[in-house]
C-alpha cells in the first residue's frame, strides 16, 4: 500500500484561530481523505507551536503562567476545528515531551556533522514573527525607528552570545536541489521568489537564545534556547517518531518521511524552503517531496483587519453556515496557490447556486421521482428511442470525462477545476433531465421506458458524483449515498470500482434535503446585526482603555471631497473626473520576466490581471530592474491602453513607476496590502 504524508503548519498560540488555519486544515483533510479513498495509508499532522518570546509577552499581558496561557489557546484552536470533524492521525504540541527529545536529536545531528557552532549575534529582531532582519530589509517608520517588514511593529536590537547554523554552506545545496526538483516549491510564483532570494545569497542563522526562556534548552547547554523555528518545523519528524516512541518511533518515521505535501502560507514560505530543508540536510535527512505556498484569504478586495471591520468571525460562520459548506466554499471559490476574496455574500450565492440549486436539487427530485415513478426502486436502464438512448450515452460519457478530471486536477492540487469539472457534468445532467421531462413520461405507459431510462442515468450520475465529492462534502454525500440505496461507507468506495448500471434495482432510502436553501436577506441582516454589535463591543474597549486626555484636542472638520487647489500650481494641467475615469488602472501579478535580445532597456512581461489569459507588457526599466527577481510581485497597470510595437513586440497595456532624480529613475508602483489580481484602482 502506497504511504501518503500530508502536513498542516503548526499554528503559533500567540492569538486565536482564524479562518486563515481553518481554511489550510481543510485543505489538509481534504487531501488525506481523497488519497485515503484512493488506497493509500495517509497520515495527516496538524498541531500548534507554543514555545517563543511572542507567547511569553502574550502570557504576560494575560497575566497568567505560560503553560496555563498556552493549554488555553490550544482548547481554543481544538474547539474551533471540531465542528470541522477533521481526520487528523495526531495533534503536535511544541511542548510535548516526545517532540522536545526529537529536536534535541536534531540539534546533536546536525552539530556533530559540523553545521553549527558558538558566535556572538547582534541584530533587529521582530518578537512576533521571530525572525532577525538585516537594516536594509526594515522599513523605516517615524523618527527612523526601524519596522518589521511584515508586521510594521519596531524592531528590537539584540545583542548575545548565540549558537550559529551554517545556512551560508548550503546555498548552492538548495538551489541544486530546486533544479532537480521543480515540484518542491510549489506554485511556480513562490518557487521563482525562493531562488531569487537563495540567489542573492544566504547568512548564517542564529539558533539560539539566551533572553529567552520559554522554548527547549540547548542539548549540553541549558543557558541557550533554541530558536523557535528550528524547534517548530522539526515537529514534522518528531511527530511521526523521530527521535522519540510515537506511533513506534523510528520504524513509523521511515515509513512516512519524507513527507509528500507540506501546506504553508506564503508569509512562512522562506522558513520551509529554506531553512527547513537546510536543517534537514545537515543531519542526513531526506527533503520532503513538495512544500505547497496557498495564498491568503481576502474580504471584499483588501486584507482582513479588525480595524479594517472586514473579519470573517468563525463564532458567525459556524453559526450560519454548516461545515460542508465551508469546506465546498473555500475549496471551489479559491485557485489554490492564489489570493481568494472570502465575503459572507459570496459564500451565500455559492451554496444556494452550487449546492441547493445544484447537488442538492439533483439528488432531490431525481429520488422523489423514483419514489413516485417507481416504487422506491431505481430502475434499469430501459430500452428507449434512439435519440434519448443518444443523448443518455452522452450524459454517461459527461460523467466520465468528469471523473477522469477530477482525478487529474486533485492530484495537482487543483482543487476548484476539480470540482467545476464535476459542476459540468452535473449541469449536463440537469439538462437531460429538463429536455426528457419525466414527469410527463410518467402520464403515458408507452414512454416507460424512456422514464427509466431517464431515471436510471440520473440516479447513477448522482451516484458517481456522490462517491467524488467525498473527501470535498464527508457527510453530504455519505447522505446521497444512503438515499440512494448503497450500503457501507462512501468514502471507502474507490471510484476505479464504480461501474455503470450498478445503481439498478436498488430500493432507496428516505429521502431528506441535503442543502436547503439560505434566506440571503434574511442572513445577511443577521450578520450584519451581529457584526454591529461586536464593533460596538470592541469600541466600547478600546474607550475604555484610553488613557484620560488632559485637554480634548480640536477638531478640524474633513472636506466632503477632495478638490483641486484654489490657487493653480504651476507645471500641472489639471484635468476633470470625468476624464481620469477614463483611464482604468489594474492590478496585475508578475508571471515571468525577461530581457529582450538587442534591447538594452526593455524588458517584456507577462501579467496576470485576472483575466482569461496574461497579457504581454513591455516597460524599459531593464537597466534598474533584475528580471528574475520581478516575478510575482503586484504592479498597477493601465489596463485599457491601446496596444503598441516595440521592437516588433506588442505591448499590451503600460506598467506603473515613479520617475525618481534627474536621471529619471522608474520605481514601481505597488501596495502594502495583499490585493487580487485585476482589482481596480479608484
Amino acid at each position: 500500500m502506497n504511504k501518503f504524508y500530508v502536513t498542516t503548519p503548526i499554528y503559533y498560540v500567540n492569538s486565536y484561530p482564524h479562518l486563515g488555519h481553518v481554511y489550510t486544515t481543510i485543505i489538509a483533510d481534504t487531501v488525506a481523505r481523497y488519497k485515503r479513498q484512493r488506497g493509500h495509508e495517509v497520515f495527516f499532522l496538524t498541531g500548534t507551536d507554543e514555545h517563543g518570546i511572542n507567547i511569553e509577552r502574550a502570557a504576560e499581558a494575560a497575566g497568567v503562567p505560560v503553560k496555563e496561557h498556552v493549554d488555553r489557546i490550544v482548547d481554543s484552536f481544538k474547539t474551533a476545528f471540531a465542528p470541522f470533524e477533521f481526520t487528523n492521525q495526531h495533534w503536535v504540541r511544541t511542548t510535548d515531551e516526545s517532540h522536545k527529545e526529537g529536536v534535541r536529536k536534531l540539534w546533536q545531528a546536525a552539530k556533530a556533522n559540523g553545521w553549527i557552532y558558538k558566535g556572538k549575534y547582534e541584530g533587529w529582531y521582530c518578537g512576533n514573527c521571530n525572525e532577525f532582519y538585516q537594516e536594509a530589509e526594515a522599513v523605516k517608520g517615524d523618527g527612523d525607528v526601524l519596522l518589521c517588514p511584515t508586521h510594521e511593529r519596531p524592531l528590537e536590537l539584540l545583542s548575545e552570545e548565540s549558537y550559529f547554523f551554517k545556512l551560508s554552506a548550503f546555498q548552492e545545496k538548495l538551489l541544486e536541489h530546486y533544479e532537480k526538483n521543480p515540484h518542491f516549491i510549489r506554485p511556480e510564483t513562490r518557487r521563482n521568489e525562493v531562488l531569487s532570494f537563495v540567489r542573492g545569497g544566504l547568512n548564517d542563522l542564529s539558533v539560539s537564545r539566551v533572553s529567552v526562556k520559554w522554548g527547549i534548552p540547548v542539548p549540553d547547554d541549558p543557558e541557550h534556547t533554541m530558536y523557535v523555528w528550528f524547534d517548530a518545523l522539526s515537529n514534522y519528524i518528531t511527530a511521526i517518531g523521530y527521535g522519540n516512541e510515537q506511533f513506534g518511533g523510528e520504524e513509523h518515521f521511515k515509513k512516512f518521511w519524507p513527507a509528500n505535501l507540506q501546506l504553508v502560507g506564503k508569509d512562512i514560505l522562506r522558513f520551509h524552503t529554506v531553512y527547513w530543508p537546510a536543517f534537514l540536510m545537515a543531519a542526513g535527512l531526506p527533503l520532503p517531496k513538495t512544500v505547497y505556498s496557498h495564498g491568503m484569504w481576502l474580504s471584499g478586495g483588501r486584507k482582513m483587519s479588525k480595524t479594517l471591520g472586514n473579519v470573517i468571525d468563525l463564532a458567525v460562520l459556524q453559526k450560519h453556515f454548516s461545515p460542508e459548506t465551508v469546506r465546498y466554499f473555500v475549496l471551489r471559490e479559491m485557485v489554490f496557490g492564489q489570493d481568494g476574496d472570502f465575503t459572507y455574500e459570496a459564500l451565500l450565492d455559492r451554496v444556494n447556486a452550487d449546492l441547493a440549486s445544484g447537488l442538492g436539487n439533483l439528488a432531490s427530485r431525481t429520488l422523489t421521482m423514483v419514489r413516485n415513478f417507481c416504487d422506491g426502486v431505481i430502475p434499469s436502464a430501459g430500452a428507449a428511442s434512439t435519440d434519448l438512448t443518444t443523448q443518455a450515452s452522452e450524459v454517461r460519457e459527461a460523467v466520465e470525462q468528469a471523473v477522469a478530471a477530477f482525478d487529474r486536477e486533485f492530484d495537482e492540487y487543483n482543487f476548484s477545476r476539480a470540482i467545476e469539472a464535476l459542476s459540468n457534468a452535473r449541469f449536463r445532467v440537469d439538462k437531460f433531465i429538463s429536455d426528457a421531462k419525466p414527469w410527463d413520461l410518467a402520464k403515458d405507459a408507452a414512454k416507460r421506458a424512456e422514464l427509466e431510462l431517464v431515471l436510471h442515468t440520473a440516479a447513477e450520475a448522482l451516484r458517481f458524483f456522490a462517491v467524488l465529492l467525498a473527501p470535498v462534502l464527508p457527510n453530504a454525500t455519505q447522505a446521497i449515498w444512503n438515499q440512494l440505496g448503497e450500503s457501507g461507507e462512501v468514502n471507502q468506495v474507490l471510484p476505479s470500482n464504480l461501474n455503470w448500471g450498478d445503481v439498478a434495482q436498488k430500493q432507496i432510502g428516505e429521502i431528506a434535503a441535503i442543502f436547503p436553501r439560505l434566506d440571503k436577506k434574511k442572513v445577511m441582516e443577521e450578520i450584519k446585526q451581529e457584526e454591529a454589535a461586536s464593533q460596538a463591543a470592541r469600541a466600547q474597549e478600546t474607550k475604555q482603555e484610553a488613557p484620560a486626555e488632559t485637554k480634548p484636542a480640536e477638531a478640524t472638520p474633513a472636506p466632503a471631497a477632495a478638490a483641486a487647489p484654489a490657487e493653480p500650481v504651476p507645471g500641472i494641467a489639471y484635468i476633470g473626473i470625468e476624464d481620469f475615469l477614463k483611464v482604468e488602472l489594474r492590478v496585475g501579478e508578475i508571471k515571468t520576466a525577461e530581457r529582450i535580445p538587442k534591447a538594452d532597456k526593455l524588458l517584456r512581461f507577462t501579467i496576470d490581471l485576472g483575466e482569461a489569459a496574461p497579457r504581454q507588457i513591455l516597460a524599459g526599466i531593464a537597466q534598474y530592474y533584475e528580471p528574475e527577481k520581478l516575478i510575482g510581485r503586484k504592479v498597477i497597470v493601465v489596463a485599457n491602453l491601446a496596444p503598441r510595437k516595440l521592437r516588433g513586440l506588442e505591448s499590451q497595456g503600460m506598467i506603473l513607476a515613479a520617475s525618481v532624480g534627474e536621471e529619471g529613475r522608474p520605481i514601481l508602483a505597488g501596495f502594502l496590502e495583499e490585493v487580487p489580481n485585476g482589482a481596480k484602482l479608484k
